[in-house]
């Protein structure tokens, strides 16, 4: 067959560890036999990061706002450890932070719902999607540790000088203080992204946040997500027969465990970290997650939800076979590809995608998968395959659907 042309190219962000490995062995096998690729190709592996001094975490995340979609592999986040491990200048910050912060956007985190992988909640019927706000409160925070009694405030000094102050607490002893910040602009920015994603996916939208006891940070939230709904949202909303529902973090908890799915979840910064984990484990796994960056003015970062598999990496570099799930970076890719379809109107790239995301099902629904899925799959007699044979395999139930 002749090679899917493109136009436009994709902004690809290589990673770490075993997802580095599996991003090559994907391309080799699934894109490249089929598509003329382009992309606009950035190293995000730590060494590079520490090479550039993360300049080119940056530069990848300006070359998304030039072209519209990126592709991004799983990378590490340094601690301790891996500023000796790799050597580093200083302890660089989470990429996906930079770039979301870069990109003013909403992550958007989703489960492959799979035949035999069947979700721990039994009336879980339809995918739930996480839609977490990826910018401020504990990610961009400011910690102290106090050592003797005081007084702790909060002190704002406006841009003429003129200071407002709040009493946090007076300590009698040792303790901890935090300081978050969130910004009106980030929170309107956020509630856009979350009400386009709903129309564009015909769901309901949920949001949920703790205004009852943040009457003030939290509830800013929700005023600004209610403001924005009833002048610009409503009537789009009512005209597609999708609804938009606020209620308390802990409700909606409560709700979700009750609830059939096939709605969008939009949680806070640390609520949609920690919801999203949930809803994954819960559908199955964290490598069964699709995970876009959506930015209000239409910009799309396609990546996996979960990290860069270290455990396997290590086994992998010392001669060991490891039987490692690619899904959700196999889906990151079919993610960035139907959207450059969709922006280009490339219809054939569009229905490559489509297959390839079929292909890689139907092997699973087959009873051909990684050692991950085969401890969790009710189905019977199954086939457990290396990293490298179940994308070959993938492979060859996409050559009998082209």
């Amino acid at each position: 067959m002749n090679k899917i042309k493109m136009v436009t190219p994709l902004v690809e962000m290589d990673g770490d560890e075993m997802t580095r490995i599996l991003w090559q062995m994907i391309k080799d096998e699934l894109l490249l036999p089929y598509i003329d690729l382009k992309t606009d190709y950035y190293d995000l592996g730590l060494e590079k990061r520490n090479e550039t001094n993360d300049k080119i975490t940056m530069d990848s995340a300006l070359a998304t706002l030039k072209y519209g979609v990126a592709v991004k592999c799983a990378t590490i986040t340094p601690n301790a450890a891996r500023m000796s491990e790799y050597n580093l200048k200083e302890m660089w910050k989470s990429p996906n932070g930079t770039i979301r912060a870069a990109l003013d956007g909403t992550v958007f985190r989703a489960p492959i719902i799979v035949k035999g992988i069947e979700p721990c909640v039994k009336n879980w019927k339809k995918p739930i999607t996480l839609a977490r706000h990826a910018y401020g409160d504990v990610y961009k925070n400011t910690e102290m540790k106090i050592s003797k009694k005081g007084k702790a405030e909060l002190v704002f000094t406006d841009e003429d000088g003129n200071e407002t102050r709040e009493t946090i607490h007076v300590f009698d002893g040792p303790g901890i203080i935090q300081g978050m910040h969130n910004t009106e602009k980030s929170i309107s920015s956020f509630a856009k992204s979350c009400f386009n994603y709903a129309l564009d996916t015909k769901q309901d939208l949920w949001f949920s946040t703790k205004d009852t006891i943040s009457k003030k940070y939290d509830h800013t939230f929700k005023d600004i997500f209610q403001e924005i709904y009833e002048s610009e949202y409503k009537e789009k909303f009512e005209e597609a027969g999708i609804t938009y529902f606020y209620t308390l973090i802990d409700d909606a908890v409560a709700r979700v465990m009750k609830n059939a799915g096939g709605f969008i979840w939009a949680c806070k910064n640390y609520d949609g970290d920690v919801m999203s984990d949930m809803v994954s484990s819960a559908f199955g796994s964290l490598a069964m997650m699709t995970s876009v960056l959506v930015s209000p003015s239409g910009v799309y970062e396609y990546e996996a939800a979960h990290g860069t598999v270290q455990r396997h990496y290590y086994k992998h570099l010392a001669g060991e076979e490891t039987s490692t799930n690619s899904v959700a970076t196999i889906f990151a890719w079919t993610g960035a590809l139907r959207k450059r379809g969709e922006l280009d109107a490339i219809p054939a790239l569009i229905n490559f995608a489509d297959k390839l995301e079929q292909a890689t099902i139907s092997t699973i629904e087959s009873g051909k998968m990684t050692k991950d899925l085969a401890l969790i799959t009710s189905l019977k007699d199954v086939t457990v395959l290396n990293s490298q044979n179940f994308i070959k395999e993938i492979r060859n139930t996409l050559e009998t659907l082209l």
